[in-house]
């Protein structure tokens, strides 16, 4: 029984306290979830960890009062549009994509399903809303990055080596929104002294021939992307063994050996994610909820990478970071 024939059925008791749902034995609201990267990955176990315990707090439980379907892509095109087709299918009252290729995927399946996204940076670009405010389809949910904070990225690149004389901006067009952080990253690269090359990949062997462009005066940025966080370490490996400046989107690749990231934490967006699940099951549309822009951001600075590097993490970066590995 779907959402609107089960207010209809039960009236006024669509009322009842959220706690009263919990009670019932057999999950009568269904929830499909299509993640982007592996279930194994430990990003993806922290993320929906977070998202299962913000379901909690708004008193939704899973096999108890909501049945979750999952799928997980792991970076891989072909799975996105075959785990679409199977979600969609099941009929569920609200959808869960995480990554942009995941939202077009399932919004080409499906018009109507209210369709939730998280980590997608250029929701209106992409086709996904008409606006922030007004999103006025049946997808809504949160900002990944708005187009400035590439200048950040940058930013932060020339300050730790001033020498830096080219960047190149490592990403699949086919699990990104690549063009959409190349055009920002050409409006500001000129104006730090600094040439941006385009570095699409899509193939391991893609990403050795990029990285090793960039010796020996160039640097990396990595931006949100499910097949380079697939790679991290052999992106990290290589940045690594060619001496290569990089800034990454994740602070998890810093921890992973990479030398410095400026993001959104991702446990906050997931959280954020299941405001918009709760808000869907509880009767309002896509349509009617604003996307939300992240407010708060996280810097990572690993000093052992930067020594290894030879570089000098200046005062005001190391003042500025959230969390430094040592």
């Amino acid at each position: 029984m779907k959402r609107r024939e089960f207010i209809t059925a039960l009236g006024g008791a669509a009322a009842w306290p959220i706690a009263t749902r919990a009670q019932q034995p057999d999950p009568r609201w269904r929830v499909g979830l299509l993640i982007g990267y592996g279930e194994d990955d430990p990003e993806t176990k922290a993320r929906l960890a977070a998202f299962r315990q913000a379901l909690a707090t708004r008193g939704w439980f899973e096999g108890r009062n909501v049945r979750v379907d999952y799928r997980f892509a792991a970076g891989s095109r072909d799975k996105y549009y075959a785990f679409a087709k199977e979600l969609v299918a099941l009929q569920p009252d609200v959808i869960l994509a995480h990554t942009t290729p995941v939202t077009a995927a399932l919004q080409q399946e499906s018009r109507t399903i209210p369709i939730v996204f998280v980590n997608v940076s250029d929701p209106i670009g992409s086709g996904f809303v008409a606006s922030l405010a007004r999103p006025g389809r049946n997808l809504t949910g949160v900002l990944q990055y708005e187009a400035g904070i590439v200048g950040k990225w940058l930013a932060m690149l020339k300050e730790i080596s001033p020498r830096l004389a080219r960047v190149g901006l490592l990403a699949n067009p086919k699990t990104t929104a690549y063009d959409y952080f190349v055009r920002s990253a050409e409006a500001v690269a000129a104006s730090l002294a600094l040439v941006l090359v385009a570095s699409p990949v899509e193939t391991a062997a893609d990403v050795e021939r990029a990285v090793e462009s960039l010796v020996p005066d160039g640097g990396l940025l990595v931006p949100p992307d499910a097949s380079t966080t697939a790679d991290r370490d052999l992106i990290i490996g290589l940045a690594a063994r060619h001496r290569i400046p990089a800034v990454y989107a994740f602070g998890f690749m810093v921890t992973a050996g990479g030398l410095m990231s400026y993001g959104t934490n991702q446990a906050d967006m997931f959280r954020l994610s299941a405001y918009y699940v709760d808000r869907i099951l509880r009767g309002d549309r896509p349509a009617d909820l604003p996307v939300q822009s992240p407010t708060k951001f996280e810097t990572a600075i690993n000093l052992h990478t930067a020594k290894a590097l030879g570089l000098t993490v200046p005062p005001g970066l190391l003042a500025a970071a959230d969390e430094v590995i040592e």
